[in-house]
């Protein structure tokens, strides 16, 4: 029993304390690959007026009329194609990486993952790490490159946690790291072990990162210029004769007008013009998930081969190789200092 317990007043409340804690943070999945877990899914994520950025008075009869009622059938049918026996491929690996990097962290941290939609969420597991005596807490998004619609809102979503708390702990933000020599350094080890591996040369390497609209650049948002500088390091590190490289933005929604060039249009441009060699690598993504596993990989080879490509790989996220999780590492041991 140590001093302070001895010393408590009668009828003191038991109180864990001294602890840090690391909260590693990505975007989010539904429970199921089902419209109805897609629909609850979506209606939290389309909701976020980071995401959508319009008037919620004009936005949310368009959700609820009709996205709601359209896309989830289609979004689930997406799903399905890639859902594993331990369930959304994005939830697993997150979930892995954590696992991973407390036994790399040792005992001086207590590591755990959240999703920004869906489950488990920020405010159970902000919860569940200062029950367990965290007073000290890391927020880690998995966002490479930093976006008000995707790093903004982890920081929204805390801070209205922290504003029902009485008792809040210290909290510390892991920045973007699209530029971190750690993380570059790993892409070029993983991805050029890929590229070694194919049983063909591409002749080109489409780098698809997350698109969004041409708004979010217009009004000043470095998500562009990060994931362009991105691809310029890791272009300069991957670089290999006979291998052109381009930048594309993927998984256009709406009509807005997009970042581009866009992924599908560049996959089915490239065929048509005599490319038959293509891989594409998706760098901007920490975990594999629908985005990568059947857009990319199921949807943008179909779009490739029937406008006349014939040799396709998708390249594998970082998820938990030994590069990535050898960066992941290096980069929370860097924002902990002082605390561990």
């Amino acid at each position: 029993m140590t001093w302070q317990q001895q010393n408590l007043p009668a009828g003191h409340p038991a109180v864990r304390s001294g602890k840090v804690g690391l909260l590693v943070v990505n975007l989010g999945t539904p429970d199921e690959a089902t419209a109805p877990a897609v629909k609850r899914y979506l209606a939290e994520f389309l909701s976020d007026r980071r995401v959508i950025e319009i008037p919620a008075i004009a936005w949310q009869p368009i959700l609820r009329g009709i996205i709601l009622n359209v896309r989830p059938k289609k979004s689930a049918a997406a799903y399905a194609k890639v859902w594993t026996d331990q369930g959304s491929p994005l939830a697993a690996i997150t979930e892995a990486q954590a696992v991973d990097l407390q036994m790399r962290l040792g005992d001086d941290v207590i590591v755990s993952h959240a999703m920004r939609y869906g489950r488990p969420s920020l405010r159970e597991r902000i919860a569940m790490l200062q029950e367990a005596g965290c007073d000290r807490i890391a927020i880690a998004p998995l966002y490479p490159q930093y976006c008000a619609a995707t790093t903004a809102t982890v920081f929204d979503e805390v801070a209205r946690i922290l504003a029902e708390m009485r008792w809040q702990p210290a909290l510390r933000f892991v920045p973007p790291y699209h530029d971190d020599p750690a993380y570059i350094d790993a892409l070029a080890t993983d991805l050029g072990a890929q590229l070694d591996s194919l049983a063909f040369e591409p002749e080109v390497l489409l780098l698809s990162f997350h698109g969004m609209p041409q708004r979010t650049l217009d009004l000043g948002d470095p998500y562009h210029c990060h994931c362009m500088k991105t691809a310029r390091l890791l272009g300069e590190r991957i670089a290999r004769p006979g291998m052109r490289i381009e930048t594309t933005f993927q998984s256009r929604f709406g009509k807005a007008k997009w970042l581009e060039p866009a992924t599908d249009a560049t996959l089915e441009a490239e065929a048509h013009k005599g490319t038959r060699r293509l891989a594409v690598a998706a760098p901007g993504f920490a975990a594999d998930c629908v985005e990568t596993l059947e857009e990319l990989a199921i949807a943008g080879r179909e779009q490739f081969t029937e406008a006349g490509g014939q040799d396709y790989a998708v390249l594998s996220c970082l998820n938990t190789s030994a590069p990535g999780m050898a960066m992941l590492e290096t980069i929370m041991r860097r924002e902990l200092s002082g605390w561990i």
